[in-house]
């Protein structure tokens, strides 16, 4: 399994959208997308339009984390507005097996995020349905909060129930990753990272997700979940 990173714009500057993603270059797999509507979460970003036009722009795909309520509604208009990777929260969705099969037929990845507090293996028959699992490593709603180490051993049970079912499920984290927490992630069984502060903070973004990739791949050669695979 691959280690991929993908950078959070929830962190760059909303300015120039555009020059931010140019400062990440080809050094990343994904750019994240945070849309939050100031109902599930309590802040407010981007919609459709700017997703859509970002998608015109962007080298690399578009991987958006939907943090919206009626996301049954609204979740398929990202697909079909460019999103390679659209992820909408279970905690959100009336109906989350057939929310992925639509995504999925628009051509996108599916993915379903879990709050910190919301239990993996309550959802694991949804597994089958998805490309992807997000596990929160912080409260959704705003960028730079602190890693939640609690959330480690929901990261490890996830892996064993993608293991024990033989399927090709990503599994993202997001929220507080960075060099002093990438590893531990990644020893965990998560393949895919987000990260916001860790990225654009940096005077060359770029050169901390080369930095952030060989932390994880370090971690991930020698990882329980890897060597088992």
């Amino acid at each position: 399994m691959s280690v991929q990173l993908s950078p959070s714009i929830l962190s760059a500057d909303f300015s120039n959208l555009a020059a931010e993603l140019a400062r990440v270059g080809d050094a990343a797999d994904w750019v994240h997308v945070d849309v939050m509507d100031n109902h599930f979460v309590p802040n407010l970003t981007i919609g459709l339009p700017v997703v859509e036009r970002l998608a015109q722009v962007s080298a690399l795909p578009l991987d958006c984390h939907l943090m919206i309520t009626d996301v049954d509604r609204w979740a398929p208009g990202y697909a079909e507005a460019g999103a390679r990777s659209v992820t909408f929260h279970v905690e959100a969705a009336a109906a989350p097996a057939a929310l992925a099969r639509t995504l999925r037929g628009l051509g996108a990845r599916a993915g379903m995020a879990l709050k910190p507090g919301t239990p993996v293996d309550d959802h694991a028959d949804l597994l089958p349905e998805l490309d992807m699992l997000l596990l929160m490593t912080v409260e959704p709603g705003f960028g730079g909060q602190r890693f939640l180490d609690r959330v480690l051993p929901k990261i490890r049970r996830a892996r064993e129930l993608v293991s024990a079912a033989g399927l090709d499920v990503w599994l993202q984290v997001d929220g507080g990753v960075s060099a002093e927490t990438i590893e531990r992630c990644a020893e965990a069984g998560a393949d895919v990272f987000v990260a916001g502060s860790a990225v654009y903070g940096a005077d060359d973004p770029a050169a901390a997700v080369r930095a952030l990739r060989a932390k994880a791949e370090g971690a991930t050669a020698g990882a329980w979940w890897s060597v088992a695979d």
